[in-house]
């Protein structure tokens, strides 16, 4: 069984779809589609930046998801290749969860740009800049992780945001309580705890405005049933319900991205192939999770053609 994962923020970087758009017209149409779904020239920031115009939350969630989806769509269209007949399940890392949702046609692609327009417009907005903050632990386990984020609050928020991989959890929310929680971890064992350099605390009870925003958009959008069931972030479970889909992605905004169990129940449900598209971010934390798992990661058109003749 196989499994197409798509990444998350932190894995946009300048020059990034401009190889695919320079040899493909199937990746040109994506990155147009998106263009004019969200009234701006996101490819040319995508391919000359300036970097912190790219790197700011309302423009890398959609530039991510669209270099992601450009690449899928290279496969399917040049390498004759459907999702559904070669993928059992879809996953994404926070944003990637509308990438995959994109890629298994629940949701069209001028949609999902302007919903992570939103979504990464209110988030950013939910907290002043400043406010809040966010930092990976690394050498800690979940429960160990949870353990710091609880001490660490006194009655601030400060709550594990990412369960990304044995040993790599991120704690969100108050700056002052995650600087607490630095110092904590560190008590506890910690090989390192270092602050991340994000605008924004996400995936906290800090990020409830956004949520709200989200729910009240994703209530206007058309979602289908996907053709192939998602794993969800928040409950680490396939669901192909798009009712259930459009719940889970409200309750993702401020929910635990629960990544290293998502990767784990597929592989126990039978994945043995995790393909990654527009990027290399996920494929190292599902070695980490699921060691025997074969791992492909698809970013240039090398890539595609090579993962065309593997499968």
């Amino acid at each position: 069984m196989r499994a197409f994962i798509f990444p998350g923020q932190g894995s946009q970087s300048v020059g990034m779809g401009k190889a695919l758009a320079d040899a493909s017209a199937a990746a040109r149409d994506v990155f147009q589609e998106v263009d004019e779904a969200l009234g701006q020239n996101l490819l040319r920031l995508m391919t000359e930046g300036p970097e912190d115009q790219l790197t700011l939350t309302e423009n890398a969630q959609p530039a991510i998801m669209a270099n992601a989806i450009a690449t899928l769509r290279v496969l399917e269209r040049e390498g004759g290749i459907r999702l559904a007949d070669k993928a059992d399940f879809v996953a994404g890392h926070s944003l990637g969860e509308y990438s995959a949702l994109c890629a298994a046609e629940a949701l069209d692609l001028s949609t999902t740009a302007r919903l992570l327009k939103l979504r990464g417009q209110s988030m950013q907005a939910a907290v002043p800049v400043g406010q809040g903050a966010m930092a990976a632990l690394l050498g800690l386990d979940y429960p160990a992780a949870k353990e710091v984020a609880d001490a660490a609050a006194q009655g601030e928020v400060c709550t594990a945001a990412n369960d990304n991989a044995p040993g790599q959890v991120v704690v969100s929310g108050h700056k002052a309580a995650v600087e607490r929680a630095l110092e904590i971890a560190k008590e506890k064992g910690a090989r390192r705890a270092l602050f991340l350099p994000v605008s924004a605390p996400f995936h906290c009870a800090l990020m409830q405005p956004a949520a709200d925003a989200m729910e009240k958009a994703l209530a206007d959008a058309h979602l289908r049933a996907p053709l192939v069931p998602v794993f969800a972030n928040v409950t680490a479970a396939p669901v192909a319900d798009a009712a259930e889909i459009r719940r889970l992605l409200v309750e993702q905004v401020t929910g635990m991205v629960r990544w290293r169990e998502s990767v784990a129940a597929m592989e126990a449900a039978g994945v043995h192939h995790f393909v990654e598209f527009g990027g290399k971010v996920l494929g190292p934390m599902v070695k980490r999770i699921a060691p025997d798992a074969q791992v492909t990661s698809v970013v240039t058109m090398d890539d595609v053609e090579a993962l065309a003749k593997a499968i």
